[in-house]
């Protein structure tokens, strides 16, 4: 079995960074790129091909609602899974409006981030 593609976009390069590194400790996961907003997002999403998105939701230039919305529409097959430090119930809502699947906190262990992968993947 191929492993499962994973793409982040966050505002924070440390955030990026970290995840990059932690994924590769799972052989099922595979990280295949980052972004810094959404609109870099969407254009690496149409490169790399990725099967997950963990997706921040407050970034400059384009949010996390409206790259969520627009990847799901360009790219059906790709689940978004919002990764972020709010625990605002409106932006949850925006989120799974917008067609993300999962709504995870920034402090989740990475356990915790993989699993949720796994459960969006093999569901």
């Amino acid at each position: 079995m191929n492993p499962i593609r994973v793409m982040v976009v966050d505002d924070h390069d440390a955030v990026r960074r970290g995840l990059s590194y932690s994924l590769a400790l799972f052989d099922e996961l595979q990280f295949v790129g980052a972004a810094g907003n959404g609109r870099e997002a969407i254009s690496l999403c149409s490169q790399i091909n990725p099967d997950v998105v963990l997706m921040d939701i407050k970034m400059p230039e384009m949010d996390g609602v409206a790259a969520t919305r627009y990847i799901r529409q360009a790219y059906p097959r790709v689940q978004v899974i919002a990764l972020t430090s709010y625990q605002d119930p409106e932006t949850f809502q925006a989120m799974l409006q917008a067609g993300a699947v999962g709504y995870l906190l920034k402090s989740a262990s990475i356990e915790e981030i993989a699993n949720t992968i796994f459960a969006t993947c093999f569901s």
